[in-house]
């Protein structure tokens, strides 16, 4: 019993003396605590005591500078913030922005990606195109119909073949004819106006034409009207101008329904009454219906033929050589239409074709046309012989007949 309450009260003050061991500790560590924070208030206190003198030193020393001296400015300090003004302002490149990069499956094979929706505009476009081709294709295939139709290139041989010494109205006749019958549809009729001294093929130039289209177009489509031989009275000048209206309309109408283009040629336009000459003028005019707006009407007149001699034998040195015969259907058409007009207003939209006069050679190529169509054999000492018998103007050195080819068919004759 003893022994443990011995050990009882030895364990007793063992636990007391760590007790008191721990109270002491907590003790010092407070103690050690306080004394550090009361040294960092120290600090403090001897900080704003210094910064306190330095501020009192400033403002006696800023009290007792003189007023005209220039105060103190406190030291520039260096930013990145503030940029000085005379500095030239800095440009920084735009970046670029990255394209973003195409990534594709793990498995390595490349997908295309969808295309964008088509617009169906650029179709409708395609197939405006390819009709309007179509269009102008067709177009150009019915004008060669219709010029194959009257067989101009046929006509143009027989002209060459047949007319001496008109070079230049042919081929303008040509182009006239080549314009207008490669079209079905016109806004106006063809007038076509020959103008020329006796014998240089003015009748003959329309005989050929009458023999070519009434084979191409049928003889009910194509009239060649002689005013002496259709109208011989003055007595019956208007029963002919009522008939002449009457046989053009019936001819047009006939020619509308064919789809055909009449074909009316006016020999001796010169011996043509007033009355006469105004009704072909309104039938030219007529606009109420449009079968005729496509006819072809061609005047035969010597008309103005002592303008074109004149012109001729003023400008023989010029007007008729080599490359310069161009220019004589320039200035003397407009010449010729003055004094046609004069006469009549049924000249003032005609187109104007004027023959000039013919020279010896032509007279001889005349000649040996007309003894080889008569069975006579084409002797040139003879033909040059019988040339020679016909009355010239002699200017320049050129030799012009005064009447042309007209006595050729006569001297043949007496053969």
């Amino acid at each position: 019993m003893g022994d443990q309450d011995l050990t009882e009260e030895s364990g007793s003050e063992e636990q007391e003396d760590q007790e008191d061991q721990e109270d002491k500790s907590i003790h010092e560590n407070g103690v050690h605590r306080f004394s550090q924070l009361s040294a960092s208030v120290q600090a403090v206190v001897r900080i704003r005591q210094k910064y306190q003198a330095l501020k009192k030193r400033r403002l006696e020393m800023s009290a007792s500078q003189p007023a005209f001296s220039s105060p103190r400015t406190s030291p520039k300090i260096f930013t990145f913030d503030a940029q000085s003004v005379n500095s030239p302002p800095v440009f920084r490149k735009k970046k670029r922005r990255k394209r973003g990069k195409v990534l594709y499956p793990s498995d390595g094979y490349r997908k295309v990606l969808p295309d964008r929706e088509r617009s169906r505009a650029k179709n409708c476009l395609f197939l405006l195109c390819i009709i309007l081709f179509l269009q102008i294709y067709n177009a150009i295939e019915n004008l060669d119909d219709h010029v194959l139709r009257y067989d101009l290139e046929g006509l143009e041989k027989v002209l060459k073949r047949e007319v001496f010494g008109q070079q230049e109205v042919r081929d303008n006749l040509m182009e006239h004819l080549k314009d207008y019958l490669s079209t079905y549809v016109h806004s106006k009729p063809l007038v076509l106006s020959l103008h020329g001294p006796t014998g240089v093929g003015k009748s003959h130039l329309g005989r050929l034409l009458t023999q070519h289209f009434r084979y191409m177009v049928g003889e009910r489509l194509v009239l060649q009207y002689f005013a002496l031989h259709h109208c011989p009275s003055n007595d019956e000048v208007v029963s002919c101008a009522q008939s002449l209206s009457t046989l053009v309309s019936d001819m047009v109408t006939q020619a509308e329904d064919e789809e055909k283009i009449p074909v009316f040629i006016f020999d001796e336009v010169e011996h043509m009454p007033r009355p006469l000459l105004d009704t072909l003028h309104e039938l030219i005019r007529s606009r109420h219906m449009n079968e005729y707006l496509n006819v072809i009407y061609i005047l035969i007149s010597n008309h103005g033929h002592e303008e074109i001699t004149k012109f001729v034998l003023h400008n023989s040195s010029s007007s008729l050589a080599g490359d310069s015969r161009g220019h004589v259907s320039r200035e003397l058409v407009p010449l010729l239409r003055h004094s046609l007009v004069k006469c009549h207003l049924l000249w003032k939209d005609a187109e104007i074709l004027p023959l000039t006069l013919l020279e010896k050679s032509h007279v001889v190529q005349c000649f040996v046309d007309e003894m080889s169509r008569e069975g006579f054999y084409p002797d040139l000492a003879h033909i040059e012989q019988l040339a020679g018998e016909i009355s010239y103007y002699f200017v320049g050195g050129r030799e012009f007949s005064r009447t042309g080819c007209k006595q050729v068919v006569a001297k043949v004759n007496l053969l």
